[in-house]
């Protein structure tokens, strides 16, 4: 469903109104209902099944969400009054709740149901619940929705990923993923990557940077694995960058000009590991800056890039 540019929302443009950098302490309430409507138009509100009797495909589906929810939360029900349906005890949880993380939830688990099942279903959902919007166009919708309201995450890779810079994550983090997507070699440097995403989202500094650099090596395993390059299960980073430059991953042309990106390689995800994250770290407790978390994230992710596409050229 398309974004309707209302006369309000020009105003508030001419008059420099409109946030320009990402906030992440709150999920402001129109964005809530924003995002409500188009669950209800992607999944659908009916409550009877007029061709078959019994609950519709709408109504199962609120209710696994429903039930997901309650068995990851220990609770229940969601709803601490009685309620008409899931839909409503799901949603009006959504609308209420102050906790920035568990509307996060919420949006995440029923957009990841309307990719993997809606999408597949469409024309059932269309037919029996009265659906007006496609999944896709769902997702596209509501990453679109985040932007405008500047809250800074997307819903990507079936995950929500918290977004620092629009420029770093369409340019950088997303065509790491669409690589990391591309193949299945990859699944275990994926699930890696975004597991590092989940903790840098919460806070969980150190281990983003503990899988950051578990991707990194995933990766360089995985075009080892389908080039048949030989290397030690237990091998480092260091060992597995000497890998795949050896087996000249890099093309003989481009040796020089990366000379120095061979050293950043070294140096560059896995030093911020073993110094900030990783070990033992003594009678003092150490802090691990944001600013050198979003560093090195986004350093594993054009690392992974650049391997990526150095494989795909060979």
């Amino acid at each position: 469903m398309a974004i309707y540019e209302l006369f309000s929302s020009r105003q508030k443009k001419a008059r420099g109104d409109v946030p320009d950098v990402y906030q992440y302490k709150e999920i402001p309430n129109k964005l809530r209902v924003q995002i409500i409507h188009i669950i209800k138009a992607t999944i659908g509100v009916r409550e009877n099944n007029s061709h078959f009797g019994g609950p519709t495909a709408s109504q199962v589906a609120y209710q696994k969400i429903h039930e997901i929810l309650c068995k990851e939360y220990g609770v229940f029900s969601l709803s601490k009054q009685q309620y008409k349906s899931d839909f409503e005890a799901v949603y009006d949880y959504f609308l209420q709740s102050k906790n920035v993380e568990e509307c996060l939830d919420i949006i995440e688990l029923t957009f990841k149901y309307i990719e993997l099942y809606i999408k597949e279903n469409q024309y059932h959902f269309t037919h029996d619940c009265g659906t007006t919007q496609k999944a896709d166009d769902a997702i596209e919708e509501l990453n679109n929705r985040f932007k405008e309201s500047a809250v800074g995450y997307e819903y990507l890779s079936r995950e929500i990923v918290k977004i620092d810079s629009q420029f770093i994550h369409s340019e950088v983090v997303k065509p790491a993923l669409m690589i990391l997507q591309g193949d299945k070699i990859y699944n275990g440097a994926r699930d890696e990557f975004l597991s590092a995403h989940s903790h840098y989202r919460n806070q969980r500094y150190k281990e983003t940077l503990v899988d950051c650099l578990k991707s990194f090596e995933s990766m360089m395993k995985a075009i080892c694995d389908k080039r048949g390059w030989q290397y030690g299960k237990t091998d480092t980073a260091k060992k597995l960058i000497n890998v795949c430059i050896t087996n000249n991953l890099v093309p003989d042309y481009m040796q020089e000009q990366f000379s120095h990106f061979r050293a950043l390689l070294e140096s560059g995800v896995p030093t911020v590991r073993n110094k900030e994250g990783g070990h033992g770290q003594g009678a003092e407790i150490k802090s691990v800056s944001a600013t050198m978390v979003s560093y090195t994230l986004h350093l594993t992710a054009v690392n992974i890039v650049f391997l990526g596409e150095c494989e795909k050229e060979r």
